[in-house]
């Protein structure tokens, strides 16, 4: 078997190398106590696109620390008994894409949201704010503030926030409600299930931002992962703060969220990846309690899984 990482066997074992906070569990209550607090100001505008099967909605709420979120919304035309829903997230500075990739979800009798992520390539509102750097990443946007002002933090919450504002919806069943999406998509699909526990399944797809350390020690820290080698490199280039930076990012360390899923998984991996390296993914879900499954590709990195979709298609109509 081609190897790019570790050996499968040990993989299977691996727990991960980033530092994690001590206060990691009481950082993360207290932010979705944060989150739960707010009045969303939920508004749904009828979007210009529209189709046989579904209304079509532009999303909008607040999220943390004011800003204005979007996700475009579609919901099966004269349903008349709530029904399961899914919740999709894009990846690394995309955007929530075209309507017409959805309709699958929606003509199977699912309503669909799917968020854009703020300050990346969607229209939702990126209200800035942070001290210290802000050169080039999400990752290490706030890093030198307080962890409170991470980026990614505020981007986890609106996961759970969104997810939580389809589920209060007449139309939709909350007990049926499934989360999916690659790579940066694949992490938030985990985080959403980790912060909004009601999430029955989720289909992550090599997910991004998980352990962070072992990522750079591989000498990976390029691609989606650039700013970690970025930063270092601009302020603090002889790593003497290097244990502190790397705990830091332990707040945002999808892996240790993970004891937090209670819905079923399925997960898939390519062997091959070196933009998000099997082993940062394998710490995540070794540490996922909950029923769980992972569809391995041995000969495949960060890319088109063969047949992963319908997988996950299959997957979702069990809600």
């Amino acid at each position: 078997m081609p190897i790019v990482d570790m050996p499968l066997e040990e993989l299977k074992k691996y727990q991960g190398i980033n530092p994690c906070p001590d206060d990691f569990d009481a950082f993360w209550d207290a932010s979705i106590a944060e989150m739960k607090s707010l009045d969303p100001q939920v508004e749904l505008i009828p979007s210009k696109f529209q189709a046989p099967c579904a209304e079509c909605f532009d999303l909008f709420f607040t999220g943390v620390r004011g800003a204005r979120i979007h996700a475009k919304y579609l919901r099966p035309k004269n349903s008349t008994e709530p029904h399961p829903a899914v919740i999709q997230f894009h990846g690394y500075t995309g955007s929530s894409g075209d309507w017409n990739d959805k309709l699958n979800y929606v003509a199977s009798g699912f309503s669909v949201a799917v968020l854009d992520c703020r300050g990346q390539g969607g229209i939702s509102e990126d209200v800035g704010g942070v001290k210290g750097n802000t050169f080039h990443g999400h990752i290490i946007r706030g890093l030198d503030d307080s962890p409170e002002n991470m980026l990614f933090r505020h981007i986890f919450l609106d996961t759970a926030q969104l997810a939580s504002i389809v589920m209060s919806f007449p139309e939709v069943d909350e007990n049926r409600v499934g989360a999916m999406g690659g790579s940066q998509g694949g992490a938030l699909t985990l985080v959403c299930a980790a912060l909004e526990p009601r999430i029955k399944r989720l289909a992550p797809i090599y997910p991004f931002l998980c352990d962070y350390k072992r990522v750079w020690e591989m000498d990976l820290a390029q691609n989606a992962y650039a700013e970690l080698k970025d930063f270092f490199r601009h302020f603090d280039p002889t790593h003497k703060r290097e244990e502190e930076i790397f705990t830091r990012l332990g707040y945002i360390d999808v892996q240790y969220l993970a004891k937090r899923i209670k819905g079923q998984v399925l997960m898939g991996t390519g062997l091959m990846d070196t933009i998000c390296p099997p082993s940062t993914q394998f710490a995540v879900y070794n540490k996922i309690t909950a029923p769980k499954d992972m569809v391995i590709y041995p000969d495949f990195g960060h890319e088109w899984l063969p047949s992963f979709g319908d997988m996950t298609y299959e997957f979702m109509m069990g809600l």
